[in-house]
């Protein structure tokens, strides 16, 4: 779809007018039909709330979250459609209510796949329903007759926490895709005679071959000359099973003072309610502070968005964008080899971390290769 901003005008604008009055976020005025001032603060509040990129302006991802944010629980029939999957809010509170009374249907994501189907068919059979996958009257109804059974924190966060301790604490076997971003005719930002694809894939291979002598089995979602995009990147990680993905970034500005590091996670609010990877979040945050430590980068912290890959991977995803192109001294930084073999070292003693339990995590900064190969 075009891009909608500030100014804009037309049936595109009016509908996006719509759908921020429904969520509360716009009140209506006589005066203005256009994309004006309001629209774009209601368009910010929207895009913070959920975790998109806050620029006020709605892309193809906004949108997509605007059309799904208007769908409540009860407002259509849902069931799993392999070729044209039910997406929405609607879904998204299936999902909690599931997961709340005992249920796996999966990452909290608003999207109905077949996790969710089989975790609806066994409500069903469970509370002497036909067992069709379906969420018509009669299953919604018995839903939302049911209390919440699951107590104690959110039931997802325990799910994937117990997922991950339920392996070896020594990173041997581990499954781990590295994703450079961006590439072949998709350069990113590019500055300083830099190109973030090019980065990114080298970033990938020097932190591949680090895990490889871990044990870890570690897989690429491109190679140097291809580039499939985010939902394609985040199916060959569904696909292979792994326990990790990793997408690693460089940042851009139209300035050249913005500059540092930061760490992404899957994390929105959904009509109030807040969902989150923990486990993702975790790593995130180590990969963060050992990055921080071992490097001279501005601590740009870590932040929880709902960007299609972190939010269509099944297991825990994170973004690394490791300095801004744009910025001399990070740029700097970047070009140097023994730079990148920092950075790829930071992410490695992060991933060894990750699976280790509290009285033998390594302090950070003070992971060494040498150390934990023998």
């Amino acid at each position: 779809m075009q891009v909608v901003r500030r100014g804009d005008d037309g049936p595109v604008v009016s509908e996006i007018r719509d759908k921020l009055g429904r969520l509360g976020l716009l009140s209506a005025r006589l005066d203005s039909a256009g994309y004006d001032q309001a629209v774009e603060h209601a368009v910010r509040e929207f895009q913070q709330d959920r975790g998109l990129r806050v620029d006020g302006v709605v892309g193809p991802e906004t949108y997509r979250a605007l059309d799904e944010a208007r769908w409540q629980l009860g407002d259509r029939s849902l069931s799993y459609a392999v070729n044209h999957p039910y997406v929405g809010d609607d879904v998204a509170a299936l999902q909690q209510r599931l997961l709340e009374m005992g249920f796996d249907p999966g990452r909290c994501d608003g999207r109905f796949g077949p996790q969710t189907e089989e975790a609806l068919r066994e409500f069903q059979r469970n509370v002497g329903l036909l067992t069709d996958g379906i969420l018509g009257p009669t299953t919604l109804a018995a839903l939302q007759r049911l209390r919440r059974t699951v107590t104690g924190g959110s039931a997802s966060e325990r799910r994937e926490e117990e997922k991950l301790l339920r392996g070896s604490i020594a990173p041997a076997g581990r499954r781990v895709v590295l994703d450079p971003g961006h590439g072949g005719d998709d350069l990113g930002a590019c500055a300083h005679d830099l190109a973030e694809s090019d980065v990114a894939y080298d970033l990938a291979t020097r932190i591949e071959g680090r895990l490889g002598a871990l044990g870890i089995d570690t897989l690429l979602t491109r190679g140097p000359d291809s580039a499939p995009d985010d939902e394609d990147r985040a199916r060959f990680a569904n696909d292979t099973g792994a326990d990790l993905l990793v997408s690693l970034h460089t940042d851009a500005a139209l300035s050249a003072g913005p500059n540092g590091v930061a760490t992404y996670y899957y994390g929105a609010t959904l009509r109030g309610r807040h969902v989150r990877s923990v486990v993702g979040e975790r790593l995130a945050t180590l990969i963060q502070r050992e990055l921080v430590a071992r490097t001279d980068l501005l601590d740009c912290r870590t932040h929880p968005k709902a960007w299609t890959l972190l939010r269509l991977t099944r297991m825990p995803a994170v973004r690394v964008d490791a300095g801004y192109v744009t910025a001399a001294g990070d740029a700097r930084r970047l070009a140097d080899p023994e730079f990148r073999d920092t950075v790829a070292e930071a992410v490695v003693a992060a991933i060894q971390r990750l699976f280790l339990p509290e009285d033998r995590d390594i302090p950070t900064g003070q992971f060494r290769m040498p150390a934990l190969t023998g």
